[in-house]
């Protein structure tokens, strides 16, 4: 049997009915413990959380990675590109990717009664993911785009659609110009939905519709589009698989990943990473702080006990086990309660989004949740052991204490 292990568990565990000054300083830790899992709990769920959600959204509405011409300009309007390419509809060199679709981009206005908005016409088809698109959805339906004829139905993000004072099935006029001539083209089109993504470069100016149009106006067979959007199986890995897809496509194209065209946004989004380790460190130096305190108090009400040890016959590290124990099983209750709570309140935001986020600022509208069992495993286990580590410093003052005068002390 494990003497040490036993004892501390017998003392830790059993009745104890005195009310004296370490017992309070006990329920004082163990709150402490309780308290500083919750933070750490909400800190790394929350903020682990939105920044995968502001990725997803950045990528999922966008692409995670764009092939596009190598000599593309910075307008707004899509190069052309043909349709033909070794990749599309599948890419079997690089199997991270899970779909490709081809899209194209112009520049318009949308031109009411009482006001006037420049938007960029994103043309999609048939291969257009829908199903990815539907988190964005609010209200009403998916354009029906088909590949035999060309339809006027839109999406329009809800922000535009209420500066235009718009809604689903109200039809408006758009046009473009063209930059030979520079003769605006209109077309009329009827809006089948609205999206939000709370993203402004996306709210403020995108509209998608049926790709043949821009073919049309651009002068374009069926063959051409603008640009390729791909996605992958792990938005956390977009980089690295970017660079595969650049080494497996031809010279004249050029593959950029979602944190690349919105790199600002991803810097932003690093400090996420920065806070989390920052507030996980106060709160593990708290809880340690409070353990070592812990710890030297009951060596001072023990010290009696550590004497008739000693005198039994009593190792010192042996008796340093037993109270290094014993601080770890007044830790349970604190990570016990901590872990019930802490989860409770994130179950409580995931299912029923309690905390609202201005979405100007954040990118987002309810404060995300996302739960990792290793991150929970990993925070309590990582608290257990470096409190155990640290506590073997306040220990060593058993090593000072003698029997003779352990036993007379009162």
């Amino acid at each position: 049997m494990n003497f040490s292990w036993w004892f501390s568990k017998k003392i830790a565990l059993g009745k104890n009915s005195k009310n004296n000054l370490s017992s309070i300083i006990i329920r004082i830790s163990q709150i402490s413990v309780a308290l500083g899992l919750i933070v750490s709990l909400v800190t790394i769920s929350t903020g682990v959380g939105a920044r995968k959600a502001i990725k997803e959204k950045l990528a999922d509405f966008n692409g995670h990675i764009i092939i596009k011409n190598y000599n593309s300009n910075t307008s707004l309007n899509s190069d052309s590109l043909s349709i033909h390419q070794k990749f599309y509809p599948k890419f079997p060199q690089v199997p991270e990717i899970v779909h490709v679709q081809a899209i194209a981009n112009k520049s318009g206005v949308i031109r009411t009664k009482e006001n006037f908005s420049g938007v960029i016409f994103k043309g999609v088809g048939t291969d257009y993911d829908s199903v990815r698109f539907q988190k964005f959805m609010i209200k009403g339906s998916f354009p029906k785009v088909n590949k035999d004829s060309i339809i006027d139905e839109v999406l329009l993000s809800k922000k535009i659609a209420d500066e235009m004072k718009l809604d689903v099935d109200s039809s408006f006029v758009m046009y473009f110009i063209q930059q030979e001539d520079m003769k605006p083209i209109y077309r009329r089109f009827k809006i089948s939905g609205l999206f939000k993504t709370d993203i402004k470069n996306f709210d403020d100016q995108i509209m998608l519709g049926d790709i043949k149009h821009v073919q049309h106006i651009n002068r374009w067979d069926s063959t051409t589009v603008g640009n390729f959007e791909l996605f992958v199986n792990d938005v956390e890995k977009i980089d690295p698989i970017t660079d595969k897809v650049q080494s497996n496509i031809s010279y004249n194209l050029f593959a950029e990943s979602a944190t690349a065209t919105f790199a600002q946004i991803n810097d932003w989004i690093s400090i996420f990473d920065k806070n989390i380790v920052i507030i996980l460190f106060i709160m593990l130096f708290v809880v340690v702080i409070n353990m070592v305190m812990v710890l030297l108090i009951l060596i001072l009400e023990r010290t009696h006990s550590i004497g008739i040890l000693k005198a039994f016959g009593a190792t010192n590290w042996r008796i340093r086990k037993l109270f290094i124990n014993y601080a770890l099983f007044i830790m349970l209750p604190g990570l016990i309660a901590g872990n019930i709570i802490g989860l409770g309140i994130l179950f409580i935001q995931k299912y029923f989004g309690i905390v609202k986020l201005p979405a100007e600022n954040y990118y987002l509208s309810i404060a995300p949740v996302y739960f990792d069992i290793n991150y929970i495993i990993l925070l309590n286990v990582g608290a257990l052991l470096v409190s155990a580590i640290v506590l073997l410093l306040p220990s060593y003052m058993i090593s000072k204490i003698t029997p003779a005068k352990a036993i007379n002390f009162r």
